[in-house]
């Protein structure tokens, strides 16, 4: 029987373990870093940002809003204050000048749960699971839109797996924290025995709204040196959202990943053995079809 490929293996044999693994440890250093922000009150006294990844206020000056919190409260009759709509222009100028889902894979503490989840299943050599439909999270955006509406509340936060699991590890105490440990269960398991990447790609509302807000952001997977391809396929192995590399890697236009799904993790240009990959700067905006080109790669 021939040996299952390790996505990766080659790239650390080719070009060290810190080479294979940069981007990686570079998201991982960012996850902690938000967390850091919020945790650094309730354990050392020392209050930088006040709430959770919905709403937040950083140093008690800078307010930063969750948009898609914002469509719930607007949806549910709620008029927002001033502090809120200030909050909401800049994560939206924010993401929408950089990539929308940047959120997923660079500040989501969740991403830790399902990649955990992804990694094991790869180990175990599990198949896909059941088949869910991409258009599946913009089903459950809408219904949280309409939910929220008929209840005259923001529906998706009672049950939003990420604030649960930040409300658990920032203000502690049996009841969230028990809540945070469910919910980290129950994405786990659920990508690990029912559908691959089942929650970030498929069904959480919140990934699909940044990707409708970040479009055509600056920040962008290139493939510079898509000739070296050998088709060893450890970046799909390794991609939450493996479907969007095809037009970049073997397409004809320019190299650069322009779907709207595409996280911007990474992952692809560390597993690469052949470098073919790089994770950069683009024009923001502007398709490859209308001339751009990506830059040197990093």
């Amino acid at each position: 029987m021939k040996p299952r490929r390790i996505p990766g293996r080659a790239a650390v044999a080719a070009r060290g373990w810190f080479a294979a693994h940069r981007w990686l440890v570079a998201r991982r250093l960012s996850q902690v870093l938000f967390l850091t922000l919020f945790l650094s009150g309730p354990l050392f006294g020392l209050w930088i940002a006040k709430g959770t990844l919905a709403e937040s206020r950083t140093l008690d000056v800078l307010p930063l809003t969750d948009p898609f919190v914002l469509l719930q409260s607007l949806a549910s009759g709620h008029v927002p204050e001033g502090t809120a709509l200030i909050g909401v222009f800049l994560v939206l100028a924010a993401y929408a000048l950089l990539r929308g889902r940047l959120y997923c894979s660079w500040v989501c503490p969740v991403n830790l749960v399902t990649d955990a989840a992804a990694a094991l299943r790869r180990r175990l050599g599990l198949r896909e699971g059941m088949s869910l439909g991409r258009r599946t999270r913009l089903a459950v955006l809408g219904g949280a839109i309409l939910a929220s509406a008929a209840t005259g509340t923001i529906a998706w936060e009672a049950v939003n797996p990420i604030t649960t699991l930040h409300r658990g590890l920032v203000f502690g105490g049996l009841l969230a924290g028990g809540a945070a440990l469910a919910a980290v269960a129950a994405l786990f398991v659920f990508d690990l025995a029912v559908a691959q990447r089942g929650w970030c790609g498929h069904l959480c509302p919140v990934g699909a709204f940044y990707a409708l807000i970040g479009r055509r952001g600056a920040v962008a997977v290139k493939a510079p040196a898509r000739e070296r391809c050998d088709q060893c396929m450890d970046c799909y192995a390794v991609c939450p959202e493996p479907h969007v590399i095809t037009p970049a890697l073997k397409g004809t236009g320019a190299p650069i990943v322009v779907s709207p799904d595409c996280t911007a993790c990474g992952r692809c240009v560390d597993v690469c053995p052949h470098t073919v990959f790089a994770l950069g700067i683009v024009r923001p905006f502007v398709h490859p079809s209308q001339g751009d080109q990506p830059r040197s790669p990093d």
